[in-house]
Formats: C-alpha cells, structure tokens, sequence
C-alpha cells in the first residue's frame, strides 16, 4: 500500500491510530501553515510599506533620471540657444546711450520733433532711474502741429540709433481755435535707458541731472 492509499484509509477521528508517515506529514503540513500565516503576519504586513515606499522611490529615480537624460541630450542645443539670447542682449545693450552720449541723443529728440515741422512748447528731461543694471532718462515733451507731423516725429523716433521709446501719448485740440481743425497739442514722455558699467551699482544721479539739464 502506498502513501497516498494509507492517507484514504484514515480514520480522522482517532489520529492516535495513523501510522507514524501520516502523523508526520500532517505535523508538518500544520506548522507550515501557521508559519506561513505568521510569515504574513509580522513579515509581509510590516515590510510591505517600506516595499512600496522603495518602489515609488525607484519610480521617481527613474523620472529624475529620464528627465536628466533629455536634458543631456538637448544640452548642445540649450548652448546654441544661450549663446544666441547673449548676442541679442549684447546687440541691445550696444543700443543703449553711454553717459557721455546722453546730451547728444536729447537733442536728437528735440531736433527730430523740429524736423518734423512741430513748435517744441515744452521739453524737460527728468531725473534719472535707477532700475538695476541701466537706468531709465524720461523726457516730458510738450508738442503743437498736426497728426501728420506728429506721425512724422514717431517715425522719426522709432529710426534713431538708440532706444527711445514714447509714453503717456495725449493729444488734444491746441488751445489757439483760429489755427484750424487739424492744429494740435501732444503731451509725451520719451524714455531712453543708460547702461549702467561703471558705477559700482550707482546710478550717478546727481552728477548726471546736470547733462540733460545742460540741453535744455
């Protein structure tokens, strides 16, 4: 008779009588099952967090890793791209007046409103602003003419070597009514920007209110 016949021959209610094979192999079978159930119980249950945390942890590495990876491979283009913003910015840079071209470019303005055939009633540079690495010149302006000559003096502006940009635009109806309908007045702020090299973080306010003071 082989195992598996002695195993259908036993009485479960009295495994005194099992022949010591089968008392083994059902001791045995037991202890595996409550060793397991333990397994689960104090092992897999307390280190299955740290399980999953180590696998959210692998999955971010290789996020962190991918994205590096892109990065890396597009590091030449990123180069190309940087230097190209530098020679835009060195380009714009070489727009901006220096402080000694400052009282030329004022009465380039001033000159380019009277060229356009406009009566200058007003023009007064203001103090400059410090705004970090340059420094902003704001110009009020005060100008009678008419809408082509006031579109003859913006272009005239925006064809200027250096930046000079217009805000604050008003325009209203001049105050002498014989002079006809198309007889104006246009109140403007002109701005233009001062790189700022040598200062040593200073503006230079003081010493520079004088320059645009001295074209006025």
């Amino acid at each position: 008779m082989n195992f598996v016949d002695q195993l259908r021959t036993l009485d479960p209610r009295d495994p005194g009588r099992w022949p010591a094979a089968a008392r083994v192999f059902f001791i045995s079978l037991i202890f595996l099952i409550f060793a397991a159930i333990a397994w689960y119980m104090l092992v897999w249950t307390e280190d299955r967090p740290r399980l999953m945390k180590a696998e959210a942890d692998e999955q971010d590495l290789r996020a962190q890793f991918e994205t590096k990876q892109q990065r890396a491979a597009n590091l030449d283009a990123y180069k190309a791209q940087l230097a190209e913003m530098e020679r835009s910015f060195g380009a714009m840079l070489r727009q901006l007046p220096g402080r000694t071209e400052v009282p030329n470019l004022l009465v380039d303005i001033s000159q380019t409103g009277l060229a356009a055939g406009l009566q200058e009633k007003l023009f007064q540079p203001a103090p400059e602003v410090n705004k970090g690495f340059y420094a902003e010149l704001p110009i009020k302006i005060k100008l009678v003419g008419s809408y082509h000559e006031f579109g003859k003096f913006v272009s005239g502006i925006a064809a200027l070597p250096r930046i000079v940009t217009l805000h604050d635009i008003a325009i209203q109806p001049a105050a002498d009514k014989n002079a006809g309908f198309d007889n104006l007045t246009m109140d403007v702020t002109a701005k233009t920007y001062r790189y700022i090299e040598d200062d040593n973080g200073k503006s230079g306010g003081k010493a520079r209110k004088k320059e645009p003071g001295g074209t006025t």
